[in-house]
């Protein structure tokens, strides 16, 4: 049994006011599931995207601009949005305060 201490990760700088915290994915042996964790200053977002596989982002912390496809909505902490596969999709953190979303995917990116 592997288990993966979240507190000890290290985070993936990307863009500036983005951290990243793969908390499950081929590095840590998974062939079928990818969960991670970003985190975003106000202002930052996601450019829209596609991906292969059906996503779920949930909000725990702060709150979140959604936009999938032509619709957008606000989501806060203890709330998610499902994305089906191959669906354009962004976010960006609407809010004052640090946002943290994770990502759950079925499959790798």
């Amino acid at each position: 049994m592997q288990i993966v201490d979240h507190f000890r990760q290290q985070p993936e700088q990307g863009h500036e006011g983005v951290a990243t915290f793969h908390l499950i994915s081929a590095a840590e042996g998974s062939a079928q599931f990818c969960i991670f964790e970003q985190v975003r200053q106000p202002g930052h977002g996601v450019p829209a995207q596609k991906h292969a596989v059906e996503e779920v982002l949930e909000v725990t912390k702060g709150c979140a601009e959604i936009f999938v496809v032509a619709e957008s909505g606000f989501v806060g902490v203890s709330q998610s949005v499902f994305i089906p596969a191959g669906v354009s999709h962004s976010f960006r953190n609407s809010g004052d305060k640090t946002l943290r979303v994770r990502a759950s995917f079925r499959g790798n990116l």
